[in-house]
């Protein structure tokens, strides 16, 4: 009798061992979150079936993504972190030498004809992945000569992505590796220094830049100037969110979306687009659910038991609120246009499956932990 209660206790922790492996407080609030993505997406893409069959085709790519990633132990994405990086940096060279244009940029491979992906896009997580692998084993915090190290590393990937041209990705991919360095202990007069050189050199950028960067920038000053060309994109955004008031105009009832006025309504600027059919009251609730979702992740960051596991974790957890905080800036006029969705609302395939993957790392970080602490 006694060893049946015991089989059976047994059989009861592995079941709850299985579910332990997904956060399930994270999971719950991505699939709500993702579940208003559906939503608003539908009433920003014309009441269209086909655009929302497509998005959970992906959802669905990134779910897999995500429980395959949950169950990998982080001491076996460590192990990979350094070949994977690799593998990105090789994929971003070979769209340099013969990726696919399209829209005035070269960021695509065409693999047999069958489907075309973003190389850029594996970035995200390989970089902030191979820094944490470079600094797991230093002690901690960096000398001068890691940091340079560190630093070369991270401009690699940024420099071929910056190249193509996507500076959208580029500045996620730099930060995910800026937080990496941060979060490793540099040394605050370090971080002034990098500061006052970083600013020294904005001339320099401004020379590199191209014609149509600096107009983002012109127009971001100033988007008034040019009313129905680079500035439309801003004025009709402001025009939106601003329309929405306290309580929004309500799902589907949008005039600015539904229109045709605003630009880019399901990807990009789809921000606009919740702000004016929920008004303040509907963007608080969404910010507040990003912060718990970063938040989320810090936690499982002051809670891994190795330094790969809590540079990585802290560094996905903050790349995801410059993700959220860097669209919500550009639609509503604080930060340049540069092409960064909206996570898990804006309407796109591969970012939603890198996030979802970002996702799976933390819970395997989550997971990894509570199993060595049972």
């Amino acid at each position: 009798m006694r060893s049946l209660e015991t089989h059976g206790n047994h059989g009861v922790d592995n079941s709850l061992l299985k579910v332990v492996r997904l956060d399930v407080t994270l999971l719950g609030v991505i699939l709500a979150l993702v579940a208003l993505g559906m939503i608003v997406l539908y009433s920003a893409g014309g009441a269209e079936f086909n655009l929302l069959q497509r998005q959970g085709i992906r959802l669905l790519i990134g779910l897999a993504a995500l429980f395959v990633l949950a169950h990998i132990p982080a001491d076996a994405l460590r192990l990979w972190s350094p070949w994977i990086y690799s593998i990105g940096l090789i994929l971003l060279i070979a769209v340099v030498v013969s990726g696919v244009a399209g829209g005035g940029a070269q960021r695509w491979l065409d693999i047999f004809g069958i489907m075309r992906f973003q190389p850029s896009e594996i970035m995200k997580l390989a970089a902030p992945m191979m820094l944490a692998w470079y600094f797991s084993d230093k002690h901690l915090p960096p000398n001068a000569r890691q940091l340079l190290v560190a630093t070369a590393v991270l401009a690699a990937p940024v420099v071929l992505i910056a190249i193509q041209p996507d500076l959208g990705t580029a500045l996620l991919v730099a930060s995910s590796g800026i937080f990496v360095i941060f979060l490793a202990g540099i040394q605050w007069r370090m971080i002034i220094g990098l500061i006052v050189i970083s600013l020294s050199c904005t001339p320099l950028l401004w020379y590199f830049m191209r014609d149509y960067q600096r107009q983002r920038v012109i127009t971001l000053m100033n988007p008034e100037i040019d009313p129905l060309g680079s500035g439309y994109h801003i004025i009709q955004s402001k025009i939106a969110i601003g329309s929405g008031g306290l309580y929004g105009k309500g799902w589907l009832n949008g005039t600015q979306s539904q229109l045709d006025f605003l630009p880019e309504r399901s990807t990009d600027f789809i921000f606009a687009v919740f702000g004016e059919e929920f008004g303040f009251f509907g963007v608080l609730i969404l910010i507040l659910i990003y912060l718990f979702i970063v938040l989320r992740g810090l936690y499982i960051a002051t809670r891994a038991q190795d330094s790969y596991s809590r540079l990585l974790a802290g560094s996905l957890s903050l790349s995801f609120f410059v993700y959220f905080f860097v669209n919500m800036g550009m639609v509503t006029g604080m930060l340049p246009v540069v092409g960064v969705p909206l996570p898990l609302i804006s309407y796109g395939g591969t970012s939603m499956v890198t996030l979802m993957a970002t996702f799976g790392i933390l819970m395997s970080i989550h997971s990894h932990r509570r199993l060595l602490t049972r």
